[in-house]
């Protein structure tokens, strides 16, 4: 059975765009192991449930079964209805309440965005010495063991990640600055180390139907490829030997909304510059961020640009695409503090707003995934 992906709105009755193989083809898995949705910092709440499963409830609800989330400080990115233990490692956060109650929800596969602990995020910046690469390596060891031992015959995935890696390696949001070559080869020296720690847990316990892999994630690529600007795609990526890269996708979507073209060979070039993987082949690129605020943009472009990153990502072969995000995270120029209740006081990076009510992009996803919007030949 082939499912085919039908219109590029299948709720709102715009025109719809001619079928597309889904990666139902490409990868042999259903639409919702495939889209995901990212739960992180919301300003807002809507239950009295803790927050991060709150959310988990609210994207099952919605049909998705991925699910990003922070992997580290809790206690800041899910603080509502909560009380967070102290935790000294990242074993001990899988171990913690709301953790372990997250990973017994059905859901297929966690995106999880972790540093080590015991040290600043971008230590590395300066230079990574061998024993911090021991420590490095032992940390993510220990993570993936204890993942690959507890969920056993689950099926279900575990993405390590970190965040918008052309940032971190800069140590700040000036697109104009390159990153240094001590911090180039830093952050080269550190994914390794991660990723080594990923391959020893392997390779000593197995993969019992449950998979852990390792990723990067870029942030800066469409101007390493149309005008050669070092970045972490171009001077990092292909000196690492990863699972995955993460593609934070806002430079080829918000800033070329009308051009899907560049979106497309922002894909491709991220994978000339990413060494295949032996478990993704060269589709080892996934969509980690896009999205678009709807108090910042018309609803005609926001109705126009999901649907577009979404068919062109199945077209390519993406194993993920994960939307940003359930809950705004982001405050407006607002006098009111979190948890808010009125819409305009975040800019509108949403599914569920505010107030309750159910955003145009979750109308999307949800006809997306039921039967209404798949046709099945």
């Amino acid at each position: 059975m082939t499912i085919l992906l039908s219109g590029i709105c299948v709720v709102c009755g715009q025109h719809k765009r001619p079928a597309i193989a889904t990666a139902k083809e490409n990868t042999g898995k259903e639409l919702r192991d495939i889209i995901g949705i990212t739960h992180v910092d919301g300003k807002y709440c809507l239950t009295s449930e803790d927050f991060l499963n709150e959310g988990a409830d609210q994207i099952l609800a919605l049909g998705p079964r991925v699910i990003k989330v922070w992997f580290n400080n809790p206690h800041q990115k899910y603080p509502f209805n909560s009380k967070w233990p102290k935790i000294n490692n990242m074993v001990e956060m899988a171990k913690s309440p709301y953790f372990m109650e997250l990973f017994d929800k059905p859901m297929t596969a966690y995106i999880l965005m972790c540093f080590s602990m015991g040290r600043g995020d971008v230590y590395w910046r300066k230079g990574v010495t061998e024993e911090q690469k021991l420590d490095e390596k032992r940390q993510f060891y220990e993570l993936t063991k204890h993942l690959l031992t507890t969920y056993t015959g689950t099926r279900k995935t575990f993405i390590l990640q970190h965040w918008e890696g052309d940032w971190l390696i800069r140590g700040n949001y000036n697109r104009n600055v390159d990153p240094t070559p001590q911090a180039i080869s830093g952050m080269i020296d550190w994914l390794n180390a991660r990723q080594a720690g990923v391959n020893q847990a392997r390779q000593e316990v197995g993969t019992n139907e449950v998979f852990v892999y390792h990723a990067a994630e870029v942030n800066r690529v469409v101007d390493s490829m149309k005008n050669g600007k070092p970045n972490m795609v171009n001077t990092v990526l292909p000196h690492t030997k990863l699972d995955l890269v993460s593609y934070s996708a806002w430079d080829a979507t918000i800033d070329y909304p009308d051009d899907l073209q560049v979106f497309g060979e922002a894909l491709d070039f991220i994978a000339k510059n990413m060494p295949d993987s032996p478990y993704f082949g060269n589709r080892n690129v996934y969509i980690g961020e896009f999205g678009m605020p709807e108090n910042k943009f018309p609803a005609e472009q926001i109705q126009k640009m999901i649907p577009n990153v979404i068919t062109t990502a199945l077209d390519w072969g993406c194993p993920y695409i994960i939307y940003w995000q359930l809950y705004c995270n982001e405050l407006q120029d607002s006098k009111e503090l979190p948890p808010v209740h009125s819409n305009n006081a975040v800019r509108g990076f949403w599914l569920i707003r505010p107030d309750g009510s159910k955003a145009w992009t979750w109308n999307y996803f949800h006809g997306l995934l039921s039967s209404d919007g798949i046709k099945r030949h």
